[in-house]
């Protein structure tokens, strides 16, 4: 039988992730025990203060154990934390070093959506790409900039440790954890009984770009504002680096340091959130959408788009259109 823990740390938990996950490996023993064999999965809940705050109130768990009380586990699912408390991390001290002790003795480690900013604390997603829900991208550069978060993955499995992204990914990382250890056909059974996509590969179709604005450096916001105001336009970092008076390298490294991401990365992000909604409005076809968003070679800008987007902009106005 498999150990699995879900911590619960002394942070604000999102429901919807801790009991959905839950569910899934309930699925999973659940189709053992409709085959006459014994349940796969234990699943216990642990953490460090009984009392749970749940949102905008407090709930209790029957069973909830103390982590000082757990010698040995073989996995640990990391539940996503509201915002309002710092993701859980300043609170957290002694599950962190809970977490990075059974790691070191042969626990894996899931963490979901907001999750990973436990995860990233504990300093073991070091040399590693990891994923966490895309509204987080900006305070977990801010607050994890040496780490390589790759907006794009649903998820991310290195080394015993997993990442997913936001919301519903969850249940997609819970699904590759029980195909991987029980295999795919009790992996389908979740997935159709809960009426999860089990081939979804990517958060980026669902991405809505904001821009990175929340850092201290003037100047680099204006020209992402010019950016955001001249997106048919052509806009180079060349020219980008004159409006500055600088060298290309030096501006280059100061939009990087100020957004975490290469000027040639953030103009393509911000022209293709905007072909995005144009084609979510529906009003324009493909070729007119890419003109108004300052491209003017389909391949290179169906190239881009899926790059960006994780799908191609015929698929993109398919799976989005307001006018379907």
């Amino acid at each position: 039988m498999k150990r699995v823990t879900f911590l619960l740390a002394d942070a604000v938990l999102k429901p919807s992730c801790l009991f959905g996950a839950i569910e899934v490996f309930e699925k999973a023993n659940e189709f053992y025990v409709n085959k006459g064999q014994s349940p796969f999965y234990d699943i216990r809940l642990a953490g460090v203060n009984l009392q749970q705050k749940l949102l905008n109130t407090s709930f209790s768990l029957q069973g909830l154990q103390d982590i000082k009380d757990i010698d040995k586990t073989d996995c640990i699912i990391l539940p996503s934390f509201d915002s309002r408390d710092d993701f859980g991390i300043r609170t957290s001290r002694e599950a962190l070093d809970w977490v990075i002790g059974q790691y070191k003795i042969g626990a894996e480690v899931a963490s979901l959506c907001t999750g990973t900013f436990l995860l990233a604390a504990t300093g073991l997603l070091k040399g590693q790409p990891c994923a966490t829900h895309w509204k987080a991208e900006a305070p977990f550069r801010a607050m994890f900039p040496e780490l390589n978060l790759a907006t794009h993955k649903l998820i991310t499995d290195h080394k015993g440790l997993y990442t997913a992204a936001g919301a519903m990914s969850s249940l997609n990382l819970i699904l590759y954890l029980v195909e991987k250890y029980n295999g795919r056909e009790v992996a389908l059974y979740c997935a159709k009984v809960l009426q999860i996509d089990i081939e979804r590969n990517s958060q980026s179709p669902f991405i809505l770009f904001e821009g990175l604005k929340d850092h201290p450096d003037t100047e680099i916001r204006q020209m992402q504002d010019y950016i955001q105001n001249h997106i048919g336009e052509k806009v180079t970092v060349d020219a980008l680096a004159d409006r500055c008076a600088m060298n290309r390298i030096n501006f280059s490294r100061r939009f990087k340091r100020a957004t975490k991401i290469s000027p040639v990365d953030y103009i393509q992000r911000i022209k293709i959130e905007a072909a995005k909604r144009d084609l979510e409005a529906g009003r324009k076809n493909i070729s007119e959408v890419m003109y108004a968003v300052g491209y003017s070679d389909v391949k290179a800008f169906r190239t881009i788009f899926k790059k960006v987007a994780g799908i191609t902009p015929l698929e993109y106005r398919g799976k989005f259109s307001q006018a379907n």
